[in-house]
C-alpha cells in the first residue's frame, strides 16, 4: 500500500504522513512542486526521527510520478470530495496508491482523469472536511483491514 501526496502545501502535514507511513509500513510519494522548501524544518518537527524508517519518495512533477515504475503496480485511488463514492464501499486491492490532493486547491482535472477510482470519506452535515492526515490515516487504515495488510 502507498500513500501519495499531489503538490502538498503545509510542511507538517507531510511530516505527520510520513510518520504515519513509518508507523503502518506505507511508502510515501511526493509529488512535487511542494509549497514549501522540503528542507524546512516544520517538516523534519513534524517527522521526528521517523524520517529514516520511512520509504519516501519524491517526484519532481506530476508526469514523473506516473511514468514511475511504481505506477505499473496497482491502482491509482484518489480521494476528492467531487465523488459519488464513499471510501467505506471500495475494495481496496494491496498494490492501492491512495492519493490526496493539495490542502487549498485539491487535486487538478488531470489527476482525476488519471484514478483508476475517486473516493470521498462521509461527514456530518456542515462539516466541510477533515485534516489531510487524519483522512489519510483513516483510509490507510481501512484499506490495510481489507487487505490484511497490518504487520504481525
Amino acid at each position: 500500500m502507498r500513500l501519495a501526496l499531489f503538490q502538498p502545501d503545509i510542511p507538517q502535514n507531510l511530516g505527520a504522513a510520513i510518520r504515519l507511513g513509518a508507523c503502518l509500513g506505507a511508502e510515501i510519494d511526493v509529488i512535487e512542486p511542494c509549497g514549501f522548501p522540503l528542507s524546512n524544518p516544520a517538516l523534519k518537527r513534524a517527522a521526528l526521527d521517523y524520517g529514516p524508517l520511512a520509504k519516501v519518495e519524491r517526484h519532481s512533477s506530476w508526469s514523473s510520478f506516473l511514468s514511475s515504475p511504481d505506477r505499473d503496480q496497482g491502482r491509482l485511488v484518489l480521494f476528492t470530495t467531487q465523488s459519488a463514492v464513499p471510501f467505506q464501499t471500495f475494495d481496496f486491492s494491496a498494490g492501492d496508491t491512495l492519493l490526496f490532493g493539495r490542502e487549498s486547491a485539491g487535486a487538478p482535472p488531470e489527476v482525476h482523469e488519471a484514478a483508476q477510482a475517486r473516493l470521498y470519506i462521509p461527514l456530518q452535515n456542515g462539516a466541510r472536511s477533515l485534516n489531510l492526515v487524519t483522512a489519510a490515516a483513516m483510509a490507510l487504515c481501512l484499506a490495510t483491514e481489507r487487505t490484511n495488510g497490518w504487520a504481525a
